[in-house]
Parts: C-alpha cells; sequence; structure tokens
C-alpha cells in the first residue's frame, strides 16, 4: 500500500468514527429528553473531540517515530 493511500484510508476512518461517535452522542441526548439543539450541540462536541484525539494521537506519533 502506497503512502498516500495509508493516508487517505485513515483519514476516513477518522472522520467515520467521529460521524459514528456525533451519531451515538446525538441519539443518547435525545433518548435522555435533551431538545433537538441540544442533541445537536452534544453530537457536534462529541464529532469536535473526536478529531481533536485523533489530531493530538497523530502529532505525538509522528513526534516519536519522526
Amino acid at each position: 500500500m502506497s503512502d498516500l493511500a495509508a493516508v487517505l484510508f485513515t483519514i476516513a476512518f477518522v472522520l467515520i468514527a467521529a460521524f459514528l461517535a456525533a451519531a451515538v452522542a446525538g441519539k443518547i441526548a435525545r433518548l435522555d429528553g435533551a431538545t433537538y439543539p441540544a442533541a445537536l450541540l452534544r453530537a457536534a462536541t462529541a464529532f469536535a473531540a473526536v478529531l481533536t484525539l485523533a489530531t493530538a494521537v497523530t502529532t505525538a506519533l509522528a513526534d516519536v517515530l519522526g
């Protein structure tokens, strides 16, 4: 697998994981009785958290390996 393909696959995987985390967070918020805007805010927060965590892990690995 080429380096570009690995990078694109990893980006796709992280985005899918972030979307799934956001969907689950929004659904759990609605089941908990939150309004639609509040559930959307929780979903957006979860999406941003997953992307932030992925960025932090990538940066740490780049520092260690590079």
